[in-house]
């Protein structure tokens, strides 16, 4: 019971101090509302995805539900066309991606069954691939299902992402030492599937999400978004609107702004301009591409993934003011 109230009051803590963590690209002047979800039962819109085939439509899901669901947006907010996902559980919807087949042009969406508020309760994980519709009318579709183990032990995420040029798929773990997590290049359904490491997120992520082109992506958590090169360096961190509960992010089909939505009936889904030197550029080149483990492991090390000696120092001090208030609690109530 102690643990639980130590981590409890600790992310208390440390979230009221992460709130007052400048961003280092401001984005105030290019944030616009895109709409308003209207579907009263989008009440928890955890996951964000811009259709990869259908212009103008968004996806989204809800945190979770008693059946896997997830719903087709306009640019107005209101819904186009609600899906059931067939042969998917719903145990902890937390997050969703959108790719392009290259081989077929068919869009793809991916569903992230990674939610773990116990940091390793569920044995596995689930992650599933359902083709994206080419009719937006209520629908029951297909999925298929792939099993996620960590290699390091649980975790609990929200973020999953894919390298559009690469098809690799990403978990991003939610935690005070996040890390970005690499699935294998081919993913089996016959068998679990190891996630490992490969370079470090910022502190308590909720989102994260490939640039359409491939040369960046993007980690949400509930105060600002960090922009990384493929390989983990840092480009710029970009504030956010305020939001209730900062849950999701997206980039824009051409890559130029980032989406980004909340929880709660009625939750607004904003435009966010990505600075300059955060535009889309050319494709990496090989001999970036070659850089890319010993840069990941380069970023851990030093903090560009997300982990600074600031955000050292401010666990530290959450982690302290928590124990102390979990002291004084204890004298009380003995």
């Amino acid at each position: 019971m102690g643990d639980v109230v130590f981590r409890v009051l600790a992310v208390a803590v440390a979230t009221c101090l992460l709130s007052a963590v400048p961003a280092y690209a401001a984005a105030d002047e290019g944030t616009e509302k895109l709409f308003t979800f209207k579907d009263p039962k989008i009440t928890e819109s955890s996951g964000l995805a811009v259709s990869p085939t259908h212009d103008g439509v968004y996806y989204t899901h809800n945190d979770s539900a008693a059946a896997p669901t997830f719903y087709a947006v306009d640019g107005t907010g209101r819904t186009k066309a609600t899906f059931q996902v067939r042969g998917a559980q719903a145990r902890d919807w937390e997050a969703m991606a959108a790719t392009k087949d290259p081989a077929t042009g068919r869009g793809v969406l991916w569903f992230a069954d990674i939610g773990d508020n116990l940091d390793g309760a569920w044995p596995d994980i689930s992650i599933y691939r359902v083709l994206e519709p080419q009719t937006l009318a209520d629908a029951t579709l297909p999925a298929t299902r792939y099993r996620f183990r960590y290699a390091d032990g649980g975790r609990n995420a929200e973020g999953i992402m894919i390298n559009p040029k690469t098809g690799r798929l990403y978990v991003v773990s939610k935690e005070f030492a996040g890390s970005v997590y690499a699935a294998p290049k081919k993913l089996r359904t016959d068998r679990t599937n190891v996630l490992r490491k490969v370079v470090a997120a910022p502190l308590m992520a909720t989102d994260a999400a490939y640039a359409p082109d491939g040369s960046s992506y993007v980690v949400r958590t509930y105060f600002s978004a960090t922009l990384y090169q493929p390989f983990g360096k840092m480009i710029a961190r970009v504030s956010m609107p305020e939001l209730k509960q900062a849950e999701s992010i997206a980039y824009t089909r051409d890559g130029k702004a980032l989406l980004t939505g909340s929880e709660g009936l009625k939750s607004p889904v904003y435009r966010v301009a990505l600075p300059d030197r955060a535009q889309p550029t050319a494709t990496p080149s090989p001999a970036a591409t070659k850089k890319s483990a010993p840069a990941s492991q380069a970023a851990s090390a030093t903090g560009q993934g997300g982990l600074t000696a600031k955000n050292i120092l401010i666990w530290l001090a959450a982690a302290a003011l928590a124990l102390a208030a979990i002291t004084f609690l204890a004298r009380r109530t003995r």
